[in-house]
């Protein structure tokens, strides 16, 4: 039977361990909304398109914090809201698809980069 740190050290080990996949799956993770990001049409977005960049976003804003990339998650939501709200409309025009693809492309170099620094022009971190 385990005493509670020796548990407490194999619960630590473990989720250390799952940090370290998540962290080395994140250039991956983050070339598939680049690579959706590139496909992209602001004339004619494509649902699938749409679907997968909203899928693999609510994903990194769900788990990212759990994994000690608190930032990430955080900046996650909010492009993914941002996302969600665009999607609900019949119709958006190709320049707010433009915007948002702007902010798409600036998280996604900041998170290849370092994605537990500051966000840029964030002012909920100050």
């Amino acid at each position: 039977m385990q005493t509670g740190s020796a548990a407490d050290a194999e619960f630590f080990e473990r989720l250390a361990e799952l940090n370290d996949r998540f962290a080395a799956s994140l250039p991956q993770t983050l070339g598939r909304v680049s690579a959706a990001r590139n496909a992209f049409d602001t004339v004619r977005p494509q649902p699938e398109l749409m679907e997968e960049l909203h899928a693999v976003l609510h994903t990194l804003a769900g788990s990212s914090a759990t994994f000690g990339f608190r930032i990430l998650g955080h900046q996650a939501r909010n492009i993914e809201q941002r996302l969600r709200v665009l999607m609900t409309f019949d119709a958006v025009a190709p320049e707010e698809w433009a915007a948002w693809l702007a902010e798409l492309d600036m998280f996604v170099a900041w998170a290849l980069r370092d994605p537990k620094d500051a966000y840029p022009n964030d002012e909920s971190a100050i």
